[in-house]
């Protein structure tokens, strides 16, 4: 494991970028960070940008947002010893509130297993695994899942 706080701050502000993207409904941002990856739950990945936004249009938005707040912690980085794949392990919950219809919860409660590579163009997800621990009453969130 290499400990250089570039990359470490540079995969940091791409898993935030993730969860940022979602919560301001930029669901094609969002599906832009696995271009060259795979993204979903556990043995349901989609692969590349464009199976990721397939899967990312049953988001449900109310003016654009889908009011939840993707908060991560238990965060924890290596980086290989060449410099150039890492991975990344975290917790995640997942808040969302509809004022007048939807009281704020917790959702979605699980786990983020990432894997990164780098090039001359930076950090990239190769992967990001989601481990689903707790799902609440994602009706509001997900129209595959109202």
């Amino acid at each position: 494991m290499v400990r250089n706080e570039n990359d470490i701050g540079a995969l940091n502000a791409l898993m935030i970028a993730y969860c940022d993207l979602i919560d301001a409904g930029d669901l094609r941002g969002c599906a832009a960070l696995f271009s060259r990856g795979a993204w979903g739950i556990v043995g349901d990945m989609a692969i590349g940008e464009s199976e990721v936004k397939t899967l990312l249009d049953n988001v449900i938005l109310y003016d654009g947002k889908p009011n939840t707040r993707h908060l991560t912690s238990n965060l924890h980085i290596d980086v290989d010893s060449a410099g150039d794949i890492a991975s990344a392990q975290s917790c995640i919950t997942v808040m969302q509130c509809v004022p007048g219809d939807f009281a704020m919860q917790a959702i979605f409660i699980g786990s983020y297993c990432d894997t990164f590579a780098k090039d001359e163009g930076g950090w990239y997800f190769v992967e990001r695994a989601i481990t689903p621990d707790l799902i609440g009453d994602m009706s509001r969130h997900r129209a595959d899942m109202a």
